[in-house]
């Protein structure tokens, strides 16, 4: 295969193409980086909308059980940002777990660490987290997405960089005069 593409006259034009179509591909992969780098960036401010709308109801679906779903995720949330309830503690006595546990107080998940006679009562606010949850999500997932954005731009800085290259390879080759083939004796050299 490598002595075809040596004695070949038409070696420096496939090449010359190949080069060409990949600096096309990188482009439009670039582009779609940049658009998911726009978009992430206008769709930031919308991730709060969302988790306004969403948190509400997770919450309303809190059993305090490890079977249900929302109650794991409140629970593992309450504990690995510290907060506890929507906006502060006092949240909780709106909620049907409130209401059917009939207990005046908030899940053990929003009880201090360092505090080991906490059962969640808000009679004893100060045992709970003061800080509500729906505010730490939002920063979180911002935060999250900062990253995925700065990854894309890295990304596109790369192909960038890859695409010059390419075009500089692809300038310099159509400039040089096409390589010729040395005959000598009967053989290729």
């Amino acid at each position: 295969m490598g002595q075809c593409g040596i004695t070949s006259s038409k070696t420096v034009l496939v090449f010359l193409n190949l080069i060409f179509w990949f600096v096309i591909i990188l482009l439009l992969v670039f582009m779609t980086e940049v658009a998911v780098v726009v978009l992430g960036y206008i769709y930031r401010a919308k991730v709060e909308d969302e988790v306004n709308n969403s948190i509400k109801e997770v919450y309303d679906e809190y059993n305090g059980t490890n079977s249900n779903a929302p109650s794991r995720a409140i629970d593992y949330v309450q504990r690995q940002l510290q907060c506890c309830g929507i906006h502060n503690y006092s949240d909780w006595k709106y909620t049907h777990w409130f209401e059917d546990s009939k207990n005046n107080s908030a899940p053990i998940s929003c009880c201090k660490p360092d505090i080991d006679t906490c059962t969640g009562s808000l009679t004893r606010p100060e045992d709970l987290y003061q800080e509500g949850c729906e505010a730490l999500v939002v920063k979180k997932l911002k935060e999250i997405m900062m990253y995925v954005i700065w990854t894309a731009l890295t990304f596109a800085a790369i192909q960038m960089l890859g695409m010059l290259c390419a075009c500089v390879v692809l300038c310099r080759r159509s400039r040089d005069p096409a390589y010729e083939l040395l005959i000598t004796g009967g053989t290729y050299a």
